[in-house]
C-alpha cells in the first residue's frame, strides 16, 4: 500500500549518524532494506531458460525531500530477477523512460529487453520512479488536466492555460501530497543510491533509457566515484533552453517523417507503396484542421492536427510499427469525410501516459518534467513565433509533440529544482553512449552534444539506423554494450553499428 509518513526511525537513524560524522543525507549511509516477495504477476523472458528466477516485488521507504531526511517519507516500488548464484556478477539497474514509465513493469513482464548473458551475469533491478506507477503517483483532478490545450490559439487562451495551470499544480499538491514538490529527477537520482545500497552494491551498474538517461546523468554528477559502468540509451540533452529544446525536436520528428516516407517509397510492405505519401499527409492534415478526421481506431473521434501529429510520431519509435502506421493513414484517406466537423472530444487533450485511477482524478507523471525544464514563454507572441518556427523546420509533422511541454509546464515557478545545465562529469569509466542516427524522439543531436559535454568521460557508440532506442534493435549494438557492461570494455571513439533494413 502506497503512503506518505513520518518516520521516527529514520529520526534516530539521521541524529546517530550525524553524531558519527556522516551525511545524513547520503542514502548509503543507512543501508536500507528491501524486503522482497514474489510479484503477484510474473512473465518470464521468451528466451528464457527453465530455471531462470521468478519476478520479485519490493519497496524501500525513502525521505520525500532528501534535504530533510527525517520528514516524511515515501515507499518506492521495486522488482527483480536473481542471477543464479553461480553465474552472478552483481545487480544491473535500469533506469526506465517516459517521464512516466513503469521499471517494475519492464521487470516483471518485459525482462527479455536485456540479453540472456546479462541475466546469467546480473540480478535484473528497476523501480517505479518517486511519483509514478506504484511509488506514490502524482495525482490531479481529470478535469484540470482536459483543459490544457493541445495547442494555444490567441492570448486569451494564453492567459487561461496560465490560470488553468495554477489551480493544477494546486490541486496536484493537495491530491498527492508533499511528494508533489519533489519529483525531479535530482531527488530521483538520490533514491537510486538508496537502492544500490540497498542491493549491498559498492558500485552502480546502470543502463537508463530515453528519459532514464536524465536520471542517468544525474547520478553519474552527484556520485562519479560510485558508478561501475553506466549506459545511456537514446540520450536526452538537459543542457537546451526553451528555443534549442522545440527547435531539435521540430527537426527530429521531421527527420523522422521523411525517413518513413523513404521506406514507403522503396518498400512494398508499405500499404501506400507507389502513392504521393506527402500529399496524402497533407489532405489528413487538411481534414484535420477542418475538423473532419477520424481515427479508424476510434469510430466518431475526430483527430485534431496536434493528435494526428502525435500518434503518427508515436509509430515511428519502432520500424516494426511502420506497416501498421501505413495502413492506419491509408484507411483514413479512404474514409470519405463528414459534411460538418464533429464534436471535439475533450478526451483527446490528455497526454498519451495520463491513466484514469477513477472518475474524478488520473495519475499525472509527466509532472516530473516541470520539476526538470524550464521553458518559459512571455507571452502569446513569443509562443506562436515558435509555432511558425516548428511549421518550418518540420513543414510536414507541424507539430512536433514537445509543443505540449511548453503548454503543460507554463506558468511553472521558477527556478525549478533540476534546471537545465551543462553536464559535470568526472566518473572514471567513461560513460556509454548508445544513440541512433535517426531516432525519431532523442535526435542524434542530443546525443553529440551529451558525448561532448562528458569529453574523455563519454564514448559514443552509433547505430546508423532508425527507431528510439538501439540495444535491442541490432545485435551489433547489443554486444557492445554487453561487454561494456560485464567485462567493461569500452568501444572505440567513433564506433558505429550499420543499419538494420526495416524489411529484414
Amino acid at each position: 500500500m502506497l503512503r506518505v509518513r513520518k518516520s521516527a526511525v529514520g529520526l534516530t537513524i539521521a541524529l546517530a549518524l550525524t553524531a558519527a560524522g556522516l551525511t545524513p543525507t547520503s542514502p548509503a549511509a543507512a543501508r536500507p532494506a528491501i524486503d522482497w516477495q514474489p510479484c503477484d504477476e510474473d512473465a518470464p523472458a521468451e528466451d528464457a531458460p527453465v530455471e531462470e528466477a521468478p519476478a520479485e516485488c519490493g519497496s524501500l521507504s525513502l525521505p520525500v525531500d532528501w534535504n530533510r531526511p527525517q520528514g516524511e517519507r515515501f515507499d518506492l516500488a521495486l522488482a527483480r530477477r536473481v542471477a543464479k548464484p553461480a553465474t552472478r556478477e552483481g545487480a544491473l539497474v535500469f533506469g526506465p523512460g517516459g517521464p512516466g514509465d513503469s521499471g517494475v513493469d519492464r521487470v516483471v513482464n518485459g525482462s527479455s529487453r536485456f540479453s540472456a548473458d546479462l541475466r546469467r551475469r546480473f540480478d535484473i533491478v528497476s523501480f517505479d520512479p518517486r511519483g509514478t506507477g506504484g511509488s506514490h503517483p502524482v495525482v490531479c483532478a481529470r478535469e484540470l488536466l482536459a483543459r490544457q490545450p493541445q495547442l494555444i490559439a490567441d492570448q486569451a487562451q494564453f492567459d487561461a492555460t496560465l490560470a488553468g495551470n495554477a489551480l493544477l499544480r494546486a490541486d496536484c499538491r493537495t491530491r498527492t501530497g508533499p511528494l508533489y514538490d519533489h519529483v525531479d529527477t535530482t531527488s530521483a537520482a538520490r533514491d537510486l543510491d538508496a537502492v544500490r545500497a540497498a542491493l549491498g552494491e559498492r558500485q552502480l551498474t546502470f543502463h537508463g533509457s530515453s528519459y532514464g538517461t536524465l536520471l542517468g546523468q544525474r547520478y553519474a554528477e552527484l556520485y562519479p566515484d560510485r558508478v561501475r559502468a553506466m549506459v545511456l540509451e537514446a540520450a536526452m540533452d538537459h543542457s537546451v533552453g526553451t528555443r534549442a529544446f522545440l527547435d531539435s525536436q521540430a527537426r527530429t520528428a521531421q527527420g523522422a517523417f521523411d525517413e518513413f516516407v523513404g521506406w514507403c517509397d522503396r518498400s512494398s510492405a508499405c500499404a501506400l507503396h507507389g502513392r504521393d505519401l506527402r500529399t496524402i499527409w497533407a489532405g489528413l492534415r487538411a481534414r484535420a484542421e477542418r475538423g473532419v478526421l477520424t481515427d479508424p481506431k476510434r469510430p466518431g473521434v475526430p483527430l485534431t492536427p496536434f493528435e494526428l501529429a502525435r500518434l503518427t510520431h508515436k509509430e515511428f519509435y519502432d520500424t516494426a510499427r511502420w506497416p501498421g502506421l501505413a495502413g492506419w493513414l491509408a484507411a483514413m484517406d479512404a474514409t470519405a469525410a463528414p459534411a460538418t466537423a464533429l464534436p471535439t472530444d475533450a478526451r483527446a487533450a490528455l497526454p498519451a501516459d495520463t491513466r484514469a485511477t477513477g472518475d474524478a482524478v488520473a495519475t499525472y507523471p509527466f509532472a516530473v518534467f516541470c520539476q526538470d525544464w524550464s521553458l518559459p514563454v512571455r507571452d502569446y507572441r513569443e509562443y506562436a513565433a515558435h509555432l511558425r518556427r516548428a511549421a518550418q523546420l518540420a513543414p510536414d509533422l507541424r507539430y512536433p509533440p514537445a509543443l505540449f511541454a511548453l503548454v503543460t509546464c507554463l506558468g511553472t515557478p521558477t527556478p525549478v529544482a533540476n534546471p537545465q545545465h551543462r553536464l559535470r562529469v568526472h566518473t572514471d569509466v567513461p560513460l556509454l553512449l548508445a544513440a541512433t542516427v535517426h531516432d525519431p524522439a532523442s535526435g542524434y543531436d542530443w546525443a553529440r552534444n551529451v558525448a561532448h559535454q562528458l569529453g574523455r568521460h563519454g564514448v559514443l557508440l552509433t547505430y546508423q539506423g532508425w527507431g528510439h532506442g538501439s540495444y535491442t534493435t541490432t545485435p551489433c549494438v547489443g554486444r557492445a554494450v554487453d561487454s561494456y557492461l560485464i567485462d567493461a570494455v569500452v568501444p572505440a571513439r567513433g564506433a558505429n553499428c550499420p543499419a538494420v533494413d526495416p524489411d529484414e
